[in-house]
């Protein structure tokens, strides 16, 4: 015997007929109650597990050049224009300090471009180590210049004579070195380019000992 109930199933059908189950729960979307359990199961795992560390941020992880100038950028970007101009001159005047301290005591490091390497080096000490005429012009000079001055004809024309016997041992004596330093260099450093270190040992050849710049490293008399 069966019940007829609009929207259910007959009485007897079912493991429960005491209970009739209605249609629309029968009929009802799969897809949405699969995409519900999900979606529950997903929030709850995600609130209550933590997160693996080797798993991916959502975002790709900078490399380590681009981190340090972000932070060199940051760092930039926070010091006022003061600050830099305050800075910089620091720096401008320890790498003076460093290069003065270096004209006189000889370290290679921090010299000027026109004095550094080995070449300048040999050369300088090569004309330190020899009496050059022309380091001597300053002191003659002062002494012809003196001569020239008093009202004496005689005395002129000594200062005169002076003048053309300094000049003409100057010239002498720079042909020689030249010719004696380039030898020298030839044989030091057959496989180096030596262009520009003869006049560069001229130039501090016409300097007095005491004044040359880098300070002498050799004595008079001492091969370099």
């Amino acid at each position: 015997m069966t019940t007829g109930v609009a929207g259910s199933f007959p009485a007897g059908l079912g493991s429960n007929p005491g209970h009739p189950v209605p249609l629309g729960f029968v009929f009802r979307s799969r897809a949405k109650d699969e995409k519900a359990a999900v979606a529950d199961k997903a929030s709850l795992t995600d609130s209550k597990q933590p997160r693996d560390p080797q798993a991916k941020k959502g975002r790709p992880t900078p490399k380590r050049s681009e981190a340090q100038s972000q932070r060199r950028s940051v760092a930039n970007t926070s010091m006022t224009r003061k600050d830099a101009s305050k800075r910089q001159r620091e720096e401008r005047r320890a790498a003076l300090d460093r290069q003065r301290q270096a004209l006189a005591g000889g370290d290679e490091r921090y010299l000027p471009a026109r004095d550094k390497g080995p070449v300048r080096k040999f050369a300088r000490d090569w004309i330190d180590s020899r009496y050059n005429v022309a380091e001597f012009f300053l002191p003659m000079a002062v002494i012809i210049l003196v001569l020239s001055v008093v009202r004496v004809g005689a005395l002129q024309s000594i200062a005169l004579l002076l003048w053309l016997v300094v000049i003409v041992l100057i010239v002498l004596d720079a042909i020689v070195s030249t010719f004696r330093l380039r030898k020298a260099l030839a044989e030091r450093f057959p496989d180096q380019n030596t262009k520009g270190a003869t006049r560069y040992a001229l130039m501090r050849s016409l300097q007095m000992r005491r004044l040359r710049l880098p300070k002498p490293q050799v004595k008079r008399g001492e091969r370099p």
